[in-house]
């Protein structure tokens, strides 16, 4: 069996990389985008691609988001979450008094935004933390940026300001997405769809969320984004807890898809988190349990 390719937003030493290490044997491939690397899964030049999908301070990614909903027909494998911690990086000898210019990716900066108000330097946008600690590193000026510990090291950078971020909670949420295959089903799973109105009328979002609440199936995310068709014209994005496998979600799917324009499937993958693997032992033994019960209820029943 060959090494799977799984693409990571590079360069070396960037969140993603350091997501990238939790998943296992794998041929780590750097791209500078994240249209790159949905790209390079929809052509085949990466098997898998790790992309961040949702900060916990600046919300969702939306050029993941919008790659996976307009762009590419791709499905969601696992996702993982990475806690966030960012710091100043400089080249050795300058000092943070020096710093005349910060550089990092958008969502960085603005998670930084009370530490970076503070201080003198400007800011300028990458495409990511590690592409900032490389320009840092290769450049003559007195510049800093804001990335991880792992882009320090990499680049030779040293630590001006450790830990600058404004919530010390910060984490990121990364998903790894393929082209064909869905993950099986884990027992904490979540499935992600996108759900496109032929109409916009009065009560139409209630009719999709009906049908969720009609089964009792627990929404976790709703989120609209424009369709990019003419102001006003949304789809939603929706998040809820269960695998398509299951029955009900199988069954709310079907009705979704026979009463909407359009139901997109973006996967159904294993719920990330300390409590995950405990949560899923849970959900085994309560459905064990579940089926006990009604075999002894079928065992009672008196033949006619």
């Amino acid at each position: 069996m060959t090494t799977p390719r799984v693409g990571f937003l590079g360069p070396e030493g960037s969140f993603s990389h350091e997501a990238l290490s939790s998943l296992g044997v794998h041929q780590a491939v750097a791209r500078e985008t994240i249209g790159d690397l949905l790209a390079g899964v929809a052509d085949g030049t990466l098997d898998l691609a790790l992309t961040p999908l949702e900060n916990a301070i600046e919300g969702t990614v939306s050029a993941t988001i919008d790659g996976l909903v307009f762009d590419y027909d791709l499905y969601i494998e696992r996702e993982v979450v990475l806690p966030i911690h960012l710091h100043l990086l400089a080249r050795p000898g300058v000092s943070l008094a020096e710093v005349t210019t910060v550089w990092s990716y958008v969502h960085a900066l603005g998670q930084c935004r009370q530490f970076l108000g503070s201080i003198a330097a400007t800011t300028s946008q990458t495409t990511s933390t590690s592409q900032a600690a490389r320009l840092v590193a290769e450049s003559s000026e007195p510049w800093a940026a804001v990335g991880s510990a792992l882009a320090g090291d990499l680049f030779s950078l040293v630590r001006v300001a450790s830990d600058i971020e404004d919530h010390g909670g910060n984490a990121t949420r990364f998903v790894l997405v393929g082209r064909s295959s869905i993950a099986p089903p884990s027992g904490n799973d979540r499935t992600t769809i996108v759900c496109f109105q032929d109409a916009d009328r009065p009560g139409s979002l209630y009719g999709i969320l009906g049908r969720f609440a009609a089964r009792d199936i627990n929404l976790t995310k709703l989120e609209s984004r424009p369709t990019k068709k003419g102001l006003g014209d949304y789809c939603f994005v929706i998040e809820f807890e269960g695998h398509v496998a299951d029955d009900l979600v199988a069954d709310c799917l079907a009705d979704l898809q026979a009463h909407l324009a359009r139901v997109k499937f973006l996967g159904s993958y294993p719920v990330e988190g300390e409590v995950a693997a405990q949560r899923r032992d849970e959900v085994v033994a309560a459905r064990s349990h579940a089926a006990d019960w009604i075999k002894d209820l079928r065992s009672r029943v008196r033949s006619s």
